[in-house]
């Protein structure tokens, strides 16, 4: 017969178990405890960063909404530049502009552990092409916002010293290096599903498929016309990739005018800017329309 002692530890806790009472353990308190006293180490707290990454986070929908902001004020300021008795208005969109634009880096601020926690994630996965270009652009982007950062501090008047045109030349070939890299990254994912959509075509073509399925196989891969009703179907069938590819594809005109591989004009980058915000903000409020790294 059992006699109901209890044994207590020096935390004076304990709980029913087999022949008395045992002391709970901290893991079963509610976790593993605090890090280890004077732990500076990222390592040695594995969740340190994860969890800076999700406060951060908590700041990337508003963060878009000053974008799309900004561009939409990049826009009608172009639009509206031409009309003499416009000029007033025109000057107060490109003071909410750089209002916007100022705000943005504040959210930005830290970024750069996101983008290395990013990185790291990446060296992960299973296929080489995604993770070399998925690495790199991660990587490129922890330096852009490095030298946000730093522009910041100029706009502030915390570093006056700092040579801003070489700096914003930095980070503008940092931000195109890492645009460069997430293209390559969909076009593989592109050139991927055409493989598979043709080899499934010829290995299926005599066997009774599913209506997607039967629109792939009807489609061949034979000559310019035939590729592009193929690339039609695949992208149709993954939503994602498609809005991967315009967001990167519209955030490009900015460097390739900042870097003057590509000129264009303030209306072309604010309505290029604005669209990608809006995927931006669309794949956030959906996450099932983000593409999968």
């Amino acid at each position: 017969m059992a006699t109901g002692r209890q044994r207590r530890g020096p935390a004076g806790e304990a709980e029913p178990g087999a022949g008395g009472f045992r002391r709970r353990s901290g893991a079963e308190r509610g976790g593993a405890g605090p890090p280890p006293f004077g732990c500076r180490c990222w390592r040695c707290c594995p969740g340190a960063m994860q969890r800076f990454v999700d406060f951060t986070e908590r700041s990337q929908g508003r963060e878009r909404l000053l974008r799309a902001t900004q561009y939409t004020c990049m826009l009608l300021s172009y639009v509206l530049e031409r009309q003499a008795e416009k000029e007033e208005l025109v000057l107060k969109l490109k003071q909410l502009e750089a209002s916007m634009s100022s705000g943005r880096k504040m959210f930005r601020l830290g970024n750069t552990v996101h983008a290395l926690v990013a990185a790291r994630r990446t060296t992960q996965l299973p296929d080489v092409v995604p993770r070399v270009c998925l690495t790199a652009s991660n990587l490129t982007r922890a330096l852009y916002f490095v030298c946000d950062t730093v522009l910041w501090l100029k706009s502030v008047g915390l570093q006056p010293d700092i040579d801003v045109p070489k700096w914003r030349n930095w980070a503008t070939k940092c931000y195109y290096f890492s645009l460069l890299m997430n293209l390559a990254r969909d076009w593989y994912e592109v050139s991927w599903r055409l493989e598979q959509a043709v080899q499934e075509g010829k290995m299926k073509e005599n066997s009774s498929w599913d209506k997607r399925n039967q629109e792939l196989n009807g489609l061949k891969c034979d000559g310019v016309h035939g590729f592009f009703l193929l690339l039609f179907q695949i992208l149709k069938n993954h939503p994602p990739l498609v809005l991967d590819m315009v967001k990167n594809l519209c955030d490009l005109s900015g460097p390739l005018d900042t870097l003057g591989i590509y000129k264009t004009n303030p209306g072309v980058i604010g309505f290029c800017g604005l669209l990608s915000s809006l995927v931006g903000i669309l794949t956030l409020a959906s996450p099932h329309l983000k593409l999968k790294q």
